[in-house]
């Protein structure tokens, strides 16, 4: 049994006031297909949902190369619960070992840090693992084991998978700086995000 990794791509982009974050420009290539690529590095099965009828998100990622697997989202609407379930049915049919969570909006995880959550779940297979920054603040990717894929199904609202961790002991994975935290989600912070890189 083996991994797979989503990255949840099937938001609004509501916040970015008619600009889709995950087509911004980072590196030449757009956001989302940069940190698709990043996930694929790691060799493991990668799903990316998409909104039903997403044109432009999924044309970005024509060049992502082999091993993609995407899937629409008919209620991309009800957040990103819509999208986790649909990637637990894609993990369950596939028989994976766990699922890691990828939000394709936070520009600064990179392989290696989707590598270090991986490497813990290695060695604790039942835990749900989170990256956490230097603060110990906790963040994504998060990884939830085969057995809480079921749990997964039932989500609804725009919480994420906090209602199915909640109740289970979670076990950190420390990351640098604000990797595992900082997102970019306002038009405001994709400014303050590049005048910091330059």
């Amino acid at each position: 049994m083996t991994l797979g990794i989503v990255l949840p791509a099937a938001g609004a982009s509501s916040r970015m006031r008619g600009r889709d974050k995950l087509l911004e420009e980072v590196d030449g290539v757009p956001l989302l297909l940069r940190q698709t690529r990043r996930a694929l590095n790691l060799g493991l099965r990668v799903l990316v949902t998409l909104p039903a009828g997403s044109g432009a998100r999924a044309a970005s990622l024509g060049a992502a190369g082999t091993g993609l697997e995407t899937r629409p989202v008919a209620d991309a609407a009800a957040g990103i619960s819509a999208s986790l379930r649909v990637a637990a049915h894609w993990a369950m049919e596939r028989d994976l070992a766990g699922l890691m969570i990828v939000l394709p909006d936070m520009p600064d995880l990179t392989s290696g840090d989707m590598r270090a959550v991986a490497a813990v779940h290695a060695h604790h297979p039942r835990d749900v693992i989170r990256a956490t920054d230097e603060d110990g603040q906790s963040g994504h990717p998060t990884l939830l084991p085969a057995r809480l894929l079921p749990a997964l199904v039932t989500l609804t609202g725009d919480t994420g998978a906090r209602e199915v961790i909640a109740r289970e002991e979670i076990r950190p994975c420390p990351l640098g700086g604000t990797r595992a935290t900082m997102d970019l989600d306002t038009p405001e912070a994709w400014a303050n995000w590049r005048a910091a890189r330059d």
